[in-house]
């Protein structure tokens, strides 16, 4: 079974994110939403509300599961007996950090591949920290949110 992990923090999960997801679940048999712990970005969301948040979101697709971790992502790949970890670009800037990471990543343990892949262009300009600032300064972000996120009170 060829499995790919989408890591994130998903905080929260966009519709850029989403559309990357349903993209990767074409060429994998499974996908695992990874939500990683981002102590250092102070989160709008709990590590359990993200959780739950994307569960609910992923519900109706068979071959895609929700999960947790921390610590590093090489270490969890391993574990989840992975072949690929799945990143999402919208810009140039994405790519050169991605690249970084990917190459770290690949130093680190060799037994899997990166794999890029781009959102719908429309949902490039898409990102949870824009969507956040968006949300705190009271506009309206329902366009920019999976379906079950976009009715959340929050």
């Amino acid at each position: 079974m060829r499995t790919v992990i989408y890591p994130g923090s998903f905080d929260p999960l966009t519709n850029g994110h989403l559309d990357v997801l349903l993209r990767a679940t074409k060429l994998f048999d499974r996908a695992v939403i990874a939500i990683a712990r981002s102590d250092g970005k102070q989160p709008l969301f709990t590590m359990e509300e993200r959780l739950e948040l994307v569960r609910e979101t992923v519900q109706g697709l068979p071959n895609v599961e929700a999960d947790t971790f921390d610590g590093l992502l090489v270490d969890y790949v391993q574990r989840r007996s992975a072949q690929a970890v799945l990143r999402g670009l919208r810009a140039v800037s994405d790519f050169e950090f991605e690249f970084q990471l990917a190459l770290m990543k690949r130093k680190l343990n060799e037994n899997f591949e990166t794999i890029f892949m781009m959102p719908k262009d429309t949902y490039t300009f898409l990102s949870s920290r824009i969507v956040k600032e968006i949300a705190r300064l009271g506009g309206v972000v329902r366009a920019a949110l999976a379906p079950r996120l976009a009715s959340s009170p929050r």
